[in-house]
């Protein structure tokens, strides 16, 4: 190994402390937009069965969730920061939601194979360490023909592309490790082992966090994975 590679570049994703007390302290003081609030829904429509929802963060998702059951619901949650998960396990109390809510990543779920019907992930790639194995972590845990409802914010083009670029290190930085500039639903699409139901870009938040997209995407009951 080069002695010019830093230690950072070689290290699991597992190994990262997740720990942003500041950010945490923070986050619910600031408003998010109603165009994207009113998206959570979208994520938790009709839900029904076992569900998983990736970095639960402070528990913005519980109301909605709450309101959005269809039928019988099992919900799991994880979310890595502590900080985030205290203040997620208020949330749920007061929304009255019964939630598994664990410490974990989405790199590494602690859940068997072919666990879940639904699995959320509302505003969650930008921050992951590693987004593809995250995302293959999503496609195993899934039942086949099982949901995965997103809605993430993704890299721009054009002069938003070149500000973003230009914000990201400190964005990074003061924003509890999210990144302005992935691609994320190329990275969704892309899958072999997930078909695409729907993708929509929606006006549901301001630069340099946009655009944003939401999609509705299922497990191949094929057996590509088997």
């Amino acid at each position: 190994m080069s002695d010019s590679t830093p230690e950072s570049a070689t290290r699991p994703a597992d190994e990262y402390e997740v720990d942003h007390p500041l950010f945490a302290a923070c986050y619910d003081l600031l408003p998010e937009p109603e165009a994207l609030e009113a998206e959570r829904g979208y994520l938790a429509r009709d839900l029904s069965g076992r569900v998983l929802e990736l970095g639960c963060g402070t528990g913005d998702m519980f109301p909605f969730v709450v309101d959005g059951a269809a039928g019988d619901l099992e919900y799991h949650a994880i979310e890595p920061d502590p900080n985030m998960r205290k203040r997620a396990a208020e949330a749920a109390r007061e929304a009255g939601l019964a939630v598994d809510l664990r410490d974990a990543r989405a790199e590494s779920l602690p859940y068997p194979d072919d666990s879940f019907d639904v699995v959320l992930a509302g505003v969650v790639f930008c921050t992951v360490q590693d987004p593809d194995a995250a995302l293959e972590e999503v496609v195993r845990v899934l039942k086949p023909g099982g949901e995965f409802r997103f809605l993430e914010h993704v890299g721009a083009d054009g002069w938003r592309e070149t500000g973003q670029k230009l914000l990201d290190p400190v964005w990074h930085r003061v924003a509890g490790g999210c990144h302005l500039t992935r691609d994320t639903v190329s990275r969704f699409v892309g899958h072999e082992a997930l078909t695409v139901e729907e993708i929509d870009r929606v006006d549901a938040s301001v630069f340099p966090a946009a655009p944003v997209v939401r999609g509705t995407l299922h497990r191949r009951q094929d057996g590509v994975l088997e």
